[in-house]
């Protein structure tokens, strides 16, 4: 028998409308319970569509409660209406290096650059031409900014001395301290206006988790949103949470052949449903990263020694060729920041102890 030969077939889903409305990914069309963030950032990006400099914002709030959809929306706005403002979105998990993130926004503003064996200076004046070319403002949203190298940040923001067209940046941390550590001459270049989010409430919960399951299912009881905007709040207020809970208790009640997601279907998957932020974070952390977890699976505490040299054992294995030891203290430390691993403060010989969070 085929793995598609089931009764259920691969026809019209009985349960969903349009399941990709509960995936983390989509941004509605309304967003509750944001409308006055919305505004205040809108307000500062607006004069870029006017030929003048927007004014940079600042994003924080824990993560999860809207603060990448609202930008993504804003952005979605500007494209569609009007006609002189580019948006670009970043997120700088991806391009944490000053390189890595001024070549991408030269590729995405059309223009060609090697993503190697470039200098600086020379993707800086690429840029400056893409800039040039379209004369359209551009407005830059740079996502998890705690991750990205902050020197990266003094190149971009001095941009606008060379180019006509204004240049406007949206930066998003859960860290509202995140600039504390920049150097001073990149903070006096800032000019933040800083906008912090905060998390949902059950009410606020409730109210997005039901709009986005009416657009999703075909028919559902009322219970289901309370069960899972319950879980979600008491998850931190994660909105990702939510969304989560309502999609795996539509993907049961459909492999039951129902007709209706019921309360039964999102008793039954509740407990499978963890804080989001920490499953995120391994899925985008780098192949040597996940090893060094892999290493550190137990509550064993290792010498930075002895992780470097079952680290290597372990890359070889898997294929990998191994990083430096150098290297692997940076993922390391790298590992500390985002909170998957600890790190003791007093060393043990001439060696650091390292476990997991």
């Amino acid at each position: 028998m085929g793995i598609f030969s089931s009764s259920a077939g691969l026809g019209e889903s009985s349960v969903f409308k349009r399941e990709e409305v509960l995936l983390t990914e989509y941004v509605p069309t309304m967003l509750p319970h944001r409308e006055n963030q919305i505004k205040q950032i809108a307000r500062n990006l607006l004069p870029a569509a006017k030929g003048r400099k927007p004014q940079n914002t600042f994003l924080y709030g824990p993560p999860g409660i809207g603060k990448t959809a609202v930008v993504k929306h804003i952005f979605r706005e500007f494209e569609e209406y009007s006609e002189h403002v580019r948006c670009v979105y970043i997120n700088c998990w991806d391009f944490r290096t000053t390189t890595a993130l001024l070549t991408e926004l030269v590729l995405d503003l059309g223009l060609f650059v090697q993503r190697r064996g470039w200098s600086k200076d020379e993707i800086i004046g690429k840029l400056t031409e893409a800039i040039n070319k379209r004369a359209k403002g551009l407005i830059v949203c740079l996502d998890e900014v705690d991750q990205l190298d902050l020197s990266a940040l003094y190149d971009l923001l001095r941009i606008n001395q060379y180019v006509m067209s204004p240049v406007g940046i949206v930066f998003i941390s859960n860290n509202p301290y995140v600039f504390a550590k920049a150097e001073p001459r990149i903070r006096s270049s800032l000019g933040l206006d800083e906008i912090g989010f905060k998390p949902y409430n059950l009410n606020e919960m409730k109210d997005i988790l039901k709009e986005r399951a009416k657009d999703a299912f075909r028919a559902f009881d009322a219970a289901v949103i309370m069960l899972c905007a319950n879980h979600a709040v008491n998850k931190g207020g994660d909105v990702r949470v939510g969304l989560q809970c309502l999609l795996k208790a539509g993907r049961l009640a459909e492999r039951e052949h129902d007709q209706k997601v019921r309360v039964e279907h999102a008793k039954a998957v509740l407990k499978s449903i963890k804080e989001a932020k920490p499953q995120i974070l391994k899925e985008r952390i780098n192949e040597h990263e996940k090893i060094v977890l892999r290493v550190l699976r137990s509550s064993k505490k290792w010498s930075a020694g002895k992780l470097y040299k079952k680290y290597c054992d372990t890359a070889k294995k898997d294929g990998i060729k191994p990083v430096s030891d150098r290297a692997l203290r940076e993922f390391v430390n790298h590992l500390q920041a985002i909170e998957l691993v600890k790190i003791s403060e007093k060393k043990v010989g001439k060696s650091r102890l390292i476990w997991r969070a």
